[in-house]
């Protein structure tokens, strides 16, 4: 796997699993609507992981000459490939995100506009004739499709009293001013790029039972009086499966959530604001540390690096005939071991062929590395060592070697 790719795997699941341990403790001290903030954080890790890592250090450039072709035992194996990962990881999000457009396909499909006897039952709420409001039977839901669209199904005015329809409508109409609809597509479609993961499976149905807490305590925060109403409602309702992008009045495994939360006492104003800035802040927090941690191991590991060329590369007998020579600029990660965790091309400053980049990186692969120690211990770094390939003796060794002011 792709060092990158890695690195922004181990920071998602590293803010998943904060998430999922802080969601209960938070929701209890500070309420439901910042706890739910904290489903910032798994993007916020991942976004981390891209960003600009310090300038590795610029070592000696390796000089590599035809006759170098002439060492015995100097050819470099071929590193293990895993290609099928990609493939196989490309294929499960295919099907996911395919499954996720069917079914959106399908709530479009099934709406229609609301019929006359259903539109005068509604009450006049603030804000309910601004939004498109569809008949469905999957309804109350809302929809982002790509406005958002309030779902009401053809016996709302039935299923539900004055008292209640105002309820469920308040309900809805909180998750449109929050934007959850376009949180719930945005939440699947990141569920369908880590598929792979444990903790996805698990965080995604928290997450929707979290985005109906966090509407629920908003609703009942204006109509404290309304508490014992809202909860008959939500037992007088049926159930539904929580489709992809759908956001259901009621999905069935959330009814014993959402009653204990309604009989749990509310935090006041105050503390609901506090917990937002604590949380902000913890967030934050989390996010510079890794990052300063990530940068001073990089930092540290970046100085001071030498290497063992056992394995010089081989001047390609290809090349030679045709007569290549360029310099090819290699930025290694080496591992807490010596050992090369990736070898990258930087294509700026590499002027070789083909043939001679992958010479340069087969014998990089088998070179050892001595990795700087801090405190005793080894640490990961980066360095970039520049190879040579000059079909004649250069008089002047450093002349082709690239400057650090250059790589930065």
């Amino acid at each position: 796997m792709d060092a990158g790719l890695l690195r922004t795997l181990t920071m998602v699941t590293l803010g998943l699993s904060l998430v999922l341990l802080a969601r209960r403790p938070a929701r209890r001290l500070f309420g439901a609507g910042p706890a739910f903030t904290l489903w910032l954080l798994p993007p916020l890790m991942a976004l981390l992981s891209w960003l600009p890592a310090p300038v590795p250090a610029l070592v000696q450039a390796v000089h590599v000459l035809p006759a170098a072709a002439a060492l015995p035992g100097s050819a470099a194996a071929p590193a293990p490939s895993a290609g099928w990962l990609p493939a196989l990881w490309l294929a499960g999000a295919g099907v996911l995100v395919l499954r996720l457009a069917i079914q959106y396909a399908r709530l479009l499909l099934g709406t229609c506009p609301l019929q006359a006897p259903l539109r005068r039952t509604l009450p006049p709420l603030p804000g309910l004739r601004r939004h498109r409001l569809r008949e469905h039977a999957a309804g109350p839901a809302v929809l982002w499709a790509p406005r958002p669209l309030l779902l009401l199904p053809p016996d709302f005015h039935r299923r539900f009293d004055a008292a209640q329809r105002e309820l469920v409508l308040r309900h809805e109409l909180s998750h449109l001013r929050r934007g959850d609809p376009l949180w719930r597509l945005l939440a699947e479609l990141l569920f369908a790029l880590l598929w792979f993961h444990p903790l996805a499976w698990l965080a995604l149905s928290r997450f929707r039972l979290d985005q109906e807490l966090a509407c629920d305590e908003h609703v009942l925060r204006a109509m404290p009086e309304a508490e014992s109403r809202y909860a008959r409602t939500l037992l007088h309702g049926t159930g539904t499966e929580a489709l992809p992008a759908l956001i259901p009045w009621l999905a069935e495994p959330q009814l014993k959530e959402r009653l204990t939360m309604i009989q749990r006492h509310r935090p006041g104003s105050l503390r609901r604001h506090s917990g937002l800035v604590l949380l902000g802040a913890l967030m934050a927090g989390s996010v510079l540390v890794a990052q300063a941690g990530t940068s001073a191991r990089t930092a540290a590991a970046s100085q001071d690096l030498g290497y063992n060329l056992r394995t010089p590369p081989l001047y390609p007998a290809d090349a030679v005939k045709n007569r290549e020579q360029g310099m090819v600029l290699l930025d290694v990660l080496v591992g807490t071991d010596g050992k090369p965790r990736r070898i990258e091309v930087e294509p700026r400053q590499t002027t070789a062929s083909a043939s001679l980049v992958k010479a340069a990186t087969d014998a990089a692969a088998q070179w050892r590395f001595n990795p700087a120690l801090r405190q005793g211990r080894a640490v990961e770094g980066h360095v970039r060592v520049p190879v040579d390939f000059r079909l004649d003796p250069l008089s002047e060794p450093a002349a082709n070697t690239p400057k650090s002011s250059s790589s930065s």
